[in-house]
C-alpha cells in the first residue's frame, strides 16, 4: 500500500508537486463523519504515521511527549527532572498560545540542567534532519476543564499536537467545520496547561473540499477567507481529502510547511505560506543550487522570474526565498532590490515584521557599502539607484568576486537600463531573480527588452484568474461614469496624444467638470464605501488623478464643497489628504508605466510645493502632527499617511503616482480614476482595491471618469488569458437584478427580483414561521437576499432604486431633484416603479426573524436531542458579516426615539418600532429590555435635543448595570470583590470567558469535587454572560 504514495514525493524534492495522479474513489456511497475519520487514519497509517487509539486524555499525551523527546534527544528524565522540565519550559503555567508558538519557531532548544548538574540542549524538534521527527495521529481526544470538547483528529509531532483536523460529513458546508474550530479556539484549546496551545495548523474538510490555515489570534486573519487549498505547481487545486492526505500530509511536506514555510512575525501573527508561494520559493532555491553545482552562474540560465499577480503576497514569498538563500553555505550575500525609495521603506518594514534580525537597510550609498563589509548573513535591502551609484563609484569591492543572489521586486523599468549593464559587468558570480505581477511581454514592451530576456525563464506563475478562483484577491467592478455630457467626447478619446493635449483648463481641468466630479464623489462616497448605514465602519477610497494641477484643483474643490455642505448638516465631513512629489521625465520601458515620484520635493516648482505645503498643514491640523515639505519631513509625512490610510483614519486619498503601486491597505475598497491608465499601470492601480478583507467586501470598486473599458480589457487579457474578462470583471447591474449563467462555474445565479418575489410570496409574515423545515428554508433564502443586496449596494442604479421608495412622486420639485441627482429621465423612473422592492420595515422584520432563527439554532436546538430532528442544517451558512455591516448603532436608535416622540406621543407605538429595530440588529438584541425600560421610566418630553437623550440613556444604563450586578452577587452568594473584578474585565473585552481563574475566584467556597460546584459555576457563568451582552458598551464602571 505504501508504494503508491512514494513516487509522489520524489521529483526534485519539491513539496509542491509538478505531477500528481488523483486517487480513484472506490466507494461512491454515503460517507458519515465516522467513515471519513476511519479512512483518514488508515491513509495516514499507510504513510508512516503511528496511530495511538488509546491516547485520549491530557495525562496520556504528556506521557507520550516525554517518551518522544527522550528518544529524539537520546536522554532519560527521572520523574522529578521531567516535572521540572515541564514546569520551567515545556508547559509553564503562564504560557499562552503566543509563547507556545514562539517555542515552535525560535525557542525550540532549551538548556536543561539535570539533577546531577550536567547541562544538555533539549530539542523539541530536529529542524535540520526533518526525518528524525516522529509523527503520530490520535482521534477524539477529550479536553477536560470547564469546556469539555472532543476533537476529531490531531497530528502529533514528537508528541506535541501541532495540527488539528476537523471533519464534517460530505455535503455539509465546510464553513461549519471552520466555525467549530473557531469555537474551540475561543474555549478549550486555551485552557490552562493545555498542550493544544502548541497547535500551528488547522485542517478542515467535508471530504470534497479540504483547506488548511494558521492558528492565529489576529482578528483580521481568522476569517474563513484566509483558509486555503493545497495545489500542484500549475495551481490545480487538490481538494478531496484523500488526495490532500496523499500530498499535504506526506510527512516531509507537512513538517516543511510547519517549520520552513511559516513565519511568526513581530506583531505575533502566524503566517503559513500558500502552495504557489512555496512552489516559487522552492524553484528559486533549486535554480541557485543547480546553477552553482554546474558552475554556470552570471547569466539568464542561472536565474529566472516569478509571475505572481499583484496582491497575492509577493513580499512574503520574496522574503522566504531571500531568507532561505542566505542559509545556503556557498552564498555570501543576498540583495533584495526595489526600484523606489518608498518601496524600500515599505519592504524594510515588512521584512522586519517577518524577522527583525534578518535584514540590513541603508539610507545612503555609504550606508549600503558599510552593510556589504559586514560578515553576517543578513539580507541587504536597497534601491536600484543606491546599488547603481555604488557600482559606479567603487571599481573594486571584495563583494564583486563573491557568490551573490539578487532578488528584484517588481522587476521592470529601471532594472532594464543602465544599472543592469553595470551590475553584469562588475559582479562575477551572481544569480538573478525577478518578481512581478505584470511582466513585460513583446506586446507591451516599448524597447527590445522583456522580463524574460533580462531574467531568464519563467520559474512559476500565479495569475489573476488563479487568485480570484482561489479567493485570494477580489474581482473588479469597473464603472465608466458618464455624468458630464459636455465632456463626453474628450473622456472617450483613445488617442494618447490627443489625451495629453487635453490635460488643461479648457478640457479635463475645466472648473465645471472638476466640480461635478467632486460633487459626485461626495454624494456617492458612503454608498461606494459601504457606509450607508449609520455607524457602519465601511471602507476608504483613493482618487488617482492625472497631474499635480489636477490634484490641487480637486483638493481645493472638495474643501469648498464640504465647507458649503457643513452649514446645517450633522454629518461629519470626509477626511481628505493628498500626496505627490516630483516625477522625473524618465523613459518608460513598458506601455502604461506609472512614473516614479522621488522623495526629492526640492525639484518641484514653487506653486506645486506651495500647494503641498498647505495640504500638509491641513493634515497637521487634523492629526496634531508637525510635518513639512523638506526632504526629511516629507518622508515622515509619507510614512504617517500610509499608516493612517491603513487604519482608516483617512477617508479619501488623492494621488498622482505615489501609492498606486506596492501599497497595501485591505480597508480600501474604492478607486476613483481621472487619469489615463494602461496595462501595467492600470493593473497596479486597480489592484489597490482588491485585497480580501471580510464578507462585506465582495470586489474592488473602480469608478472612472474617463472611458477605460477597452484599456481594462486589454490589460486583463495580457496579464491573464482569453477567459479572464469573465473571471476578473464583476457582472452588470441588470445581471444581478435579473439573474445570469456564470460562464466560469456553470451555475445559474438568480436575480434580486426573483429572490424578493419568493421572500414575499413564501414568508409574508416572518414571525409566523414555526416548522423547522420552514425555518431552514427561510434562513437560506434570506441569506441569499443579504448577499445579493450587499453586492448591489455598490451600483448607482440600486442606490437610486432605494431612494425612489421614499420619494413623494406628487412633489414635482422633489422629483426633478431626484432625476438630476441620479441622472434619470421620466422613462427610467417609470421602469424603476415596476420593480417590487421590500419596505424598510419588512426587511427589519426579516432580519429579526433571521437573528431569532440563528439564536434558536445555537441555543435550543443544540440543547435538544439532535437525533429527534430530521432536518439537516449542514448546508446553511448564516451571513453574520453581512448583518454586522448593516448594523444600526445605539445612538441612532436613541435619536430615532427623540424624533418619534416629537411627532407621535404614543409610547406603545414607539416601543413597537424600537423593538422591531433592535431585534433586527445583531449587536443590540440583548439591550432590548434596557431600551424599553428606559422609554417606560423616562419623561421623553423633557429633552430638548438628541445629545441630552443619549446622555440620559447612558446614566440610566449605568444605574441599571450597578443594580443588576449587585442582584447577581447577592442571589448567587458570590465573593463581591472578585465578582466585580471578573464582571469589569468581561465588560472590557466585551464577552465573558471561563478560561483562567477569575470566574472560580468569584464563586462561593465549594470543593470542585462537590457535584453542585459545576452546576453553580455554569449558572453563574450564564448569568454574567447575559449581563455582559446587555451592558457592554453602555454601562461604564462597575
Amino acid at each position: 500500500m505504501t508504494s503508491s504514495y512514494k513516487s509522489i514525493a520524489e521529483s526534485n524534492n519539491f513539496i509542491v508537486l509538478d505531477k500528481y495522479t488523483k486517487q480513484t474513489q472506490v466507494s461512491e456511497n454515503y460517507q458519515s463523519e465516522g467513515d471519513l475519520e476511519r479512512e483518514l487514519i488508515q491513509d495516514l497509517s499507510n504513510q508512516g504515521y503511528e496511530y495511538l487509539p488509546a491516547l485520549t486524555t491530557p495525562e496520556a499525551m504528556l506521557v507520550n511527549v516525554r517518551k518522544q523527546l527522550q528518544a529524539l534527544n537520546k536522554v532519560e528524565f527521572t520523574d522529578a527532572e521531567w516535572a521540572r522540565f515541564c514546569e520551567q519550559y515545556l508547559n509553564t503555567p503562564s504560557d499562552n498560545i503566543l509563547d507556545k508558538t514562539r517555542k515552535v519557531h525560535s525557542d525550540y532548544i532549551f538548556d536543561f540542567v539535570f539533577d546531577d548538574g550536567h547541562i544538555e540542549n533539549i530539542y523539541l524538534f530536529d529542524k535540520k534532519t526533518i526525518a528524525r521527527n516522529k509523527v503520530q495521529v490520535i482521534k477524539q481526544f477529550e479536553q477536560t476543564g470547564s469546556h469539555a470538547n472532543r476533537y476529531d483528529v490531531t497530528i502529533l509531532v514528537n508528541g506535541l499536537p501541532l495540527v488539528q483536523i476537523e471533519l464534517k460529513k460530505r455535503g455539509v458546508a465546510i464553513r461549519e467545520a471552520f466555525n467549530q474550530i473557531h469555537r474551540y479556539s475561543k474555549e478549550s484549546f486555551n485552557e490552562e496547561n493545555s498542550l493544544y496551545k502548541f497547535l500551528q495548523l488547522f485542517v478542515i474538510s467535508n471530504g470534497t473540499d479540504t483547506r488548511y490555515f494558521a492558528n492565529t489570534t489576529k482578528r483580521d486573519k481568522n476569517s474563513f477567507d484566509f483558509t486555503m487549498n493545497w495545489a500542484k505547481s500549475d495551481n490545480t487545486l487538490i481538494k478531496d481529502l484523500k488526495d490532500f492526505t496523499a500530498t499535504f500530509f506526506q510527512k516531509e511536506t507537512l513538517l516543511e510547511v510547519i517549520f520552513k514555510y511559516s513565519v511568526f512575525d513581530v506583531s505575533n501573527t502566524l503566517l503559513v505560506m500558500r502552495p504557489y508561494q512555496i512552489a516559487a520559493t522552492e524553484r528559486i532555491l533549486w535554480k541557485i543550487k543547480s546553477a552553482f553545482n554546474a558552475k554556470n552562474w552570471s547569466n539568464t540560465e542561472s536565474g529566472g522570474y516569478i509571475w505572481h499577480t499583484t496582491g497575492s503576497g509577493k513580499t512574503l514569498t520574496s522574503f522566504k526565498a531571500a531568507r532561505l538563500a542566505t542559509e545556503l553555505e556557498f552564498i555570501d550575500k543576498v540583495f533584495f532590490v526595489v526600484d523606489r525609495k518608498d518601496l524600500d521603506y515599505q519592504t524594510m518594514k515588512e521584512y522586519q515584521r517577518f524577522s527583525p534580525d534578518s535584514v540590513n537597510g541603508s539610507d545612503s550609498t555609504a550606508g549600503l557599502k558599510k552593510n556589504l563589509d559586514k560578515d553576517d548573513n543578513k539580507i541587504v535591502v536597497t534601491t536600484i539607484q543606491k546599488l547603481n551609484n555604488l557600482i559606479k563609484s567603487e571599481s573594486n569591492l571584495p563583494i564583486y568576486q563573491k557568490q551573490v543572489v539578487f532578488i528584484f521586486d517588481e522587476c521592470h523599468r529601471s532594472q532594464f537600463g543602465e544599472a543592469q549593464k553595470n551590475l553584469k559587468k562588475k559582479f562575477k558570480k551572481y544569480y538573478q531573480f525577478g518578481f512581478t505581477g505584470t511582466p513585460i511581454f513583446p506586446e507591451n514592451a516599448l524597447g527590445a527588452e522583456t522580463t524574460g530576456s533580462v531574467f531568464g525563464q519563467q520559474l512559476h506563475t500565479y495569475v489573476i484568474t488563479d487568485a480570484i478562483r482561489d479567493e485570494k484577491v477580489l474581482k473588479f467592478k469597473v464603472d465608466y461614469n458618464d455624468v458630464r455630457p459636455q465632456f463626453k467626447r474628450i473622456e472617450t478619446e483613445q488617442d494618447d496624444k490627443k489625451l495629453s493635449a487635453a490635460e488643461n483648463k479648457q478640457a479635463f481641468l475645466h472648473p465645471m467638470r472638476i466640480r461635478e466630479i467632486s460633487q459626485y464623489i461626495l454624494s456617492h462616497f458612503n454608498q461606494k464605501t459601504h457606509r450607508a448605514y449609520s455607524g457602519a465602519k465601511g471602507f476608504n477610497a483613493m482618487f488617482a488623478v492625472s497631474s499635480v494641477d489636477a490634484a490641487k484643483a480637486y483638493y481645493e474643490t472638495f474643501k469648498t464643497l464640504q465647507a458649503e455642505a457643513e452649514k446645517g448638516s450633522t454629518s461629519k465631513p470626509l477626511r481628505i489628504a493628498t500626496i505627490f512629489s516630483f516625477a522625473a521625465n524618465e523613459e518608460q520601458d513598458a506601455i502604461g508605466d506609472i512614473l516614479d515620484e522621488s522623495f526629492e520635493v526640492s525639484a518641484m516648482n514653487s506653486s506645486a510645493k506651495e500647494f503641498l505645503s498647505a495640504a500638509i498643514m491641513d493634515y497637521n491640523a487634523m492629526f496634531k502632527s508637525n510635518y513639512g515639505v523638506d526632504s526629511h519631513g516629507f518622508q515622515n509625512y509619507y510614512r504617517d499617511l500610509a499608516q493612517r490610510v491603513k487604519n482608516q483614519e483617512i477617508d479619501l486619498l488623492i494621488v498622482v503616482g505615489m501609492f498606486l503601486t506596492g501599497f497595501d491597505a485591505p480597508t480600501l475598497n474604492t478607486l476613483f480614476v481621472d487619469k489615463n491608465l494602461r496595462y501595467h499601470g492600470l493593473m497596479q492601480a486597480f489592484s489597490r482595491t482588491n485585497r480580501i478583507y471580510d464578507a462585506t467586501k465582495t470586489f474592488g470598486n473602480i469608478v472612472t471618469f474617463r472611458d477605460l473599458e477597452q484599456a481594462t480589457i486589454d490589460a486583463i487579457t495580457l496579464f491573464g488569458d482569453k477567459n479572464t474578462k469573465n473571471v476578473v470583471l464583476e457582472k452588470s447591474y441588470k445581471e444581478y437584478m435579473e439573474g445570469f449563467n456564470d460562464i466560469v462555474t456553470g451555475q445559474v445565479r438568480r436575480g434580486f427580483i426573483d429572490i424578493v418575489k419568493e421572500l414575499k410570496e413564501r414568508f409574508p409574515n416572518p414571525e409566523h414561521i414555526e416548522k423547522e423545515q420552514d425555518k431552514k428554508e427561510f434562513a437560506k433564502l434570506f441569506g441569499e437576499y443579504l448577499k445579493a443586496e450587499n453586492i448591489l449596494q455598490n451600483y448607482d442604479e440600486f442606490a437610486g432604486l432605494k431612494a425612489l421608495q421614499n420619494l413623494d412622486t406628487r412633489d414635482e420639485q422633489a422629483v426633478e431633484e431626484f432625476k438630476s441627482k441620479y441622472y434619470l429621465d421620466d422613462a427610467d423612473i417609470e421602469a424603476m416603479q415596476t420593480i417590487d422592492m421590500p419596505s424598510e420595515r419588512a426587511i427589519q422584520d426579516y432580519r429579526s426573524t433571521y437573528n431569532d432563527t440563528r439564536d434558536w439554532l445555537r441555543r435550543d436546538k443544540e440543547g435538544q436531542d439532535k437525533d429527534k430532528s430530521t432536518v439537516d442544517w449542514g448546508d446553511v451558512v448564516f451571513e453574520v458579516d453581512l448583518l454586522k455591516s448593516q448594523e444600526i448603532n445605539l445612538d441612532y436608535i436613541l435619536e430615532l426615539i427623540f424624533d418619534h416622540n416629537k411627532k407621535n406621543k404614543s409610547k406603545e407605538g414607539l416601543i413597537e418600532e424600537v423593538r422591531r429595530m433592535i431585534r433586527g440588529s445583531l449587536g443590540n438584541r440583548a439591550k432590548e429590555s434596557l431600551v424599553v425600560d428606559f422609554i417606560h421610566q423616562t419623561n421623553l418630553d423633557e429633552f430638548n435635543d438628541k445629545a441630552s437623550i443619549i446622555d440620559a440613556f447612558f446614566k440610566f444604563a449605568q444605574a441599571e448595570q450597578k443594580r443588576e450586578a449587585d442582584a447577581i452577587i447577592v442571589s448567587e452568594k458570590l465573593n463581591e470583590e472578585a465578582a466585580k473584578r471578573y464582571m469589569a474585565s468581561s465588560l472590557k473585552r466585551e464577552y465573558a470567558s471561563e478560561n483562567g481563574t477569575a470566574l472560580n475566584e468569584a464563586l462561593p467556597k465549594l470543593s470542585p469535587l462537590n457535584p453542585q460546584y459545576r452546576t453553580q459555576k455554569q449558572t453563574v457563568f450564564q448569568k454574567i454572560a447575559a449581563f455582559v451582552e446587555k451592558f457592554k458598551g453602555v454601562g461604564g464602571q462597575i
